[in-house]
């Protein structure tokens, strides 16, 4: 790798009862990154992964707090490395990409780069979660401003810098949506590259439930947008409500400015009671948004003290 030093490779396996793939995706990423440290962090499997993956003399950690954020948090927490990178341990991912994500991110200092998974075979990635993918990504770049071309993908590569800023708030797979919006928010310099992405060898079975983790996802995406961008969550509201005033207080004044009286005195009330509250709630939006503002900042400087890629290192 250009310039600098070698980086400090972690390769992060988060699992859960893959003990018909664990074996192959150690091996893998061994042959493409053999300097590299391989972690297997297992979630409650209740088959051999661990064995397996201790045979393949990988460093194996237990995470009990089920979910894939969980396990995330408890990664970047304790792992000390220049780079890590994250795939799943289904032998989904093609290990191949994987030297060219940690080059992209080393050489060029960037903080996150995204595998895009490029599919030809449609039991590895089923029509109803890319079209819900597309959907999600469209979604978050109309409330944030900009997205990446696969917000779900978990093949990730990161900097240090990106993994001991990052909160992981998330517990299940709505994790790697915070992920994006957390580069996104902070304006991190980002990368992706295409990789291929492979149908689950046999006895692997996808712990993704579409509709319940997607449900999560959309709650996961607005409630970053009501924490990331108060004025613009709160705003919409306060908009709503006072449109749905003046169209109540239209025939009102219709009827005052024929009559010169206001015989509904309930929608009357009403409408003043809406607009009131909806003042409320903008004014709510600018003072959360000051706070918001706070919080970000004190994450860039968290984000800043640290050292970026393909420095020289203190030690």
């Amino acid at each position: 790798m250009a310039g600098g030093h070698e980086p400090r490779v972690a390769i992060l396996l988060p699992c859960y009862n893959e003990e018909a793939a664990i074996g192959a995706t150690i091996d893998g990423f061994r042959a493409v990154l053999p300097n590299a440290t391989v972690y297997v962090f297992d979630n409650n499997s209740k088959d051999r992964t661990v064995e397996i993956a201790r045979e393949r003399g990988a460093v194996v950690r237990s995470v009990v707090q089920q979910g894939k954020g969980n396990v995330v948090r408890r990664m970047f927490a304790d792992i000390e490395a220049d780079v890590y990178l994250m795939a799943d341990g289904d032998l989904t991912y093609d290990p191949d990409a994987a030297p060219e994500m940690v080059r992209m991110l080393w050489d060029d200092q960037l903080d996150m780069v995204v595998g895009t998974r490029h599919h030809e075979d449609t039991e590895a990635y089923r029509g109803g979660h890319v079209l819900g993918n597309k959907a999600f990504t469209g979604l978050l770049a109309w409330l944030f401003g900009k997205s990446f071309t696969d917000i779900f993908s978990g093949y990730r590569a990161f900097s240090r810098r990106y993994a001991k800023s990052f909160p992981a708030s998330s517990e299940g797979f709505e994790t790697e949506t915070e992920m994006s919006v957390h580069a996104l928010e902070l304006r991190m310099p980002t990368g992706e590259v295409e990789t291929k992405y492979l149908a689950r060898p046999e006895g692997s079975e996808s712990k993704l439930n579409t509709f319940r983790d997607g449900w999560r996802i959309l709650k996961m995406i607005g409630t970053l947008f009501r924490v990331e961008q108060p004025r613009a969550f709160y705003g919409t509201i306060a908009a709503a409500i006072q449109i749905a005033a003046i169209l109540l207080a239209i025939p009102l004044f219709i009827t005052f400015f024929q009559t010169g009286q206001v015989p509904r005195f309930p929608t009357a009330i009403l409408v003043t009671g809406m607009t009131v509250m909806a003042a409320l709630i903008f004014f709510a939006g600018l003072i959360i948004s000051t706070v918001t503002r706070g919080r970000r900042e004190m994450r860039r400087l968290a984000y800043l003290a640290i050292q970026p890629p393909n420095t020289p290192r203190a030690d």
